[in-house]
């Protein structure tokens, strides 16, 4: 057992809780939204709406080419979409007080080297822009019999950069140009129309696994695979759009856990979130928000209750909460078998463990105040926040193994404790123990919630 001590100074408000637990998609059931109030239970800020309904959305959801079936229909008349589907996904969230994140595209082709369907270019930019325009007002301003939901970020896309090769390129069958180009023009009619009602940025990047090889952040090297093919597109991407003078309220990119592929564990994607940082400073987009709206750090079938799920993805939102990153998606809260479907189980339709590190760290989120914390353990993660007569502290245990803590709460005293658990034994469960020295077992997550009733 290791032992640690843990210092927590409310006094000292260093930021404000951000979002980092938005996450991919909703649980949903056909067309059902009955299990979305697991989302209001964990406080979830935003569902990115990507690869909605499976192969193609199914058909039915999300993806331009199922919300406007002909392209050479015309975009201005209301009977040329079909928002039946979406609207139930989209009504859903908005019931259960979740912002939609809107992924204005296509769904991936994982199987595009036996046949690609949508993810060519459009073949007229300008009228997919408009057919664009067409769906953001259905949603924001009523058009076609549509609402007037606050919907902020609009998303140009999805993984454009995996284009190296013929069968890396499973969202994006264009060249690296004419996805600049795509964007531009979406970009500039979107803010032109919308002005700051929306936000609009791109491209949902694969991600900055090889940032090393760019020491400079200059582009300047040899394009050797796809990952150095991505760090080549960002620099690309970036520098045509400064020169085009096209609005990007927000860049958005992806991770993923390389812990077994590579050895690389989860807190060296601090280095990925300075480094898209820096390129979008050096390119001139210092206000442009930076979106990890893909990770996922604990994947694979039958590893999807594992509590060592919950601690790392805890951990992860913990971690990323002191970086340059403004949103975080996790990927993704849809129920299903895949390897990444790790919050609702889909035969018993009740959360697996890693769910409940989500409301663990909307403690934090909805009180706002982020206060210093000091943890002699650096895998042992820890973030706290008050407000008025609250405060919350939630920690993860990414250590391997069991840590004594001794805790010192400096600034806040409380009259009243509540402490939740997930480990082995516990899934988010109150038990009833006291301020003072505290075991957290191996991949274990605790919640101390204290209240000052005066």
């Amino acid at each position: 057992m290791k032992t640690a001590t843990l210092t927590v100074d409310f006094d000292q408000v260093t930021g404000t809780w951000k979002p980092m637990h938005g996450v991919g998609q909703p649980p949903r059931t056909g067309v059902s939204s009955s299990l979305f109030h697991y989302l209001t239970r964990a406080g979830i800020p935003y569902s990115r709406l990507h690869d909605v309904g499976g192969w193609m959305g199914g058909g039915l959801y999300v993806d331009v080419p199922n919300l406007f079936r002909d392209f050479d229909a015309d975009e201005n008349d209301p009977a040329s979409y079909d928002f039946a589907f979406t609207d139930k996904i989209i009504e859903g969230l908005i019931n259960a007080k979740v912002e939609p994140y809107f992924r204005l595209g296509v769904t991936i082709e994982n199987e595009h080297m036996l046949k690609s369907y949508r993810i060519f270019p459009p073949k007229d930019f300008g009228k997919w822009a408009r057919i664009c325009e067409h769906i953001v007002a259905h949603y924001i301003d009523g058009w076609a019999d549509g609402f007037r939901f606050p919907i902020t970020y609009w998303e140009i896309w999805n993984e454009p950069d995996s284009c190296y090769e013929e069968k890396t390129s499973a969202m994006w069958k264009g060249t690296p140009e004419e996805y600049f180009r795509l964007y531009e023009v979406a970009s500039k009619h979107l803010k032109t129309v919308f002005g700051d009602r929306i936000k609009v940025g791109g491209y949902a990047s694969c991600g900055f696994y090889d940032y090393k090889k760019d020491p400079n952040l200059d582009g300047k090297f040899e394009i050797t695979d796809l990952f150095t093919h991505i760090l080549w597109f960002v620099h690309g991407f970036l520098e045509y759009q400064q020169k085009a003078g096209s609005p990007l309220d927000f860049f958005s990119w992806h991770v993923y856990d390389r812990l077994l592929r590579s050895g690389e564990d989860f807190p060296e994607t601090r280095e990925h979130a300075a480094y898209i940082r820096t390129l979008l400073d050096r390119y001139g987009f210092k206000n442009t928000e930076s979106h990890l709206n893909e990770w996922n750090m604990h994947y694979f079938v039958k590893r999807r209750n594992e509590v060592r799920g919950a601690s790392r993805t805890l951990a992860f939102m913990l971690m990323m909460q002191d970086t340059p990153t403004d949103v975080m998606c996790y990927y993704d809260a849809g129920i299903g078998a895949s390897d990444y479907r790790s919050f609702l189980n889909p035969d018993t339709l009740y959360p697996y463990r890693t769910y409940y590190a989500f409301p663990m760290f909307n403690s934090l989120y909805k009180l706002g105040n982020q206060v210093a914390v000091t943890s002699s353990e650096p895998m042992l993660f820890a973030g706290a926040a008050r407000r008025n007569g609250r405060a919350s502290i939630v920690i993860a245990n990414t250590t391997g193994d069991s840590v004594w803590i001794t805790p010192s709460f400096l600034g806040f005293d409380s009259d009243e404790v509540a402490v939740h658990r997930i480990d082995e034994e516990n899934s988010y469960t109150l038990t009833h123990e006291g301020l003072g020295s505290f075991m957290i077992p191996a991949d274990g997550c605790v919640e101390i919630s204290l209240y000052k009733l005066a």
